[in-house]
């Protein structure tokens, strides 16, 4: 009987450990790269994992003192246990995962291209995105358009958009 809650026990830990190094499968290897380089500059006193001084001390880096505790421990409280670099990749992966699909978003394209050109007029978006719903800045809008293929006309191609919005920056060749 013992045995049999020992196995229990270790293939329990074997199953955790297999769900959490699946999430480095979730990104390519200069993702991990980045996010490694990320999670060590806000593990500020090196202990291999990010917790309320971190964050703290990460956000005086950053110019932000006033930042209150209550804020800080809801973002620890994001996290299903101690921030680790694991945990850390798993955070992002479920932010990540969080975009619509991309038919999903071309499909909100595709409303205000009444001819299925494939093409919408760039003031056009911009005027829409800085006056509708979850308003967007002027800034917020020139960096979208810093991966949208823009024709000679003016013309943003959708559809490579939103490609760059679901699966990252296009590859060059």
């Amino acid at each position: 009987m013992a045995s049999r809650k020992t196995k229990k026990r270790e293939g329990g830990a074997l199953r955790a450990q297999r769900a959490s190094s699946n999430v480095f499968s979730n990104f390519e290897q200069t993702q991990i790269q980045e996010f490694k380089e990320a999670f060590t500059l806000m593990d500020q006193n090196r202990d291999g994992f990010i917790d309320k001084e971190d964050l703290k001390d990460t956000y005086a880096s950053l110019g932000k003192t006033n930042v209150k505790d209550d804020e800080l421990d809801a973002m620890l409280k994001e996290a299903s246990g101690p921030i680790n670099f694991t945990m850390f990749l798993n955070m992002f992966g479920e932010k990540l995962s969080g975009t619509d699909a991309e038919e999903t978003i071309l499909n909100a394209f595709k409303m205000l291209d009444p001819d299925g050109k494939g093409k919408i007029n760039k003031e056009y978006i911009k005027r829409l995105l800085m006056s509708q719903a979850d308003k967007m800045t002027a800034d917020e809008v020139d960096q979208m358009f810093q991966f949208a293929s823009i024709d000679a006309a003016g013309n943003l191609d959708y559809k490579a958009l939103s490609y760059v919005i679901t699966h990252g920056e296009e590859k060059e060749e």
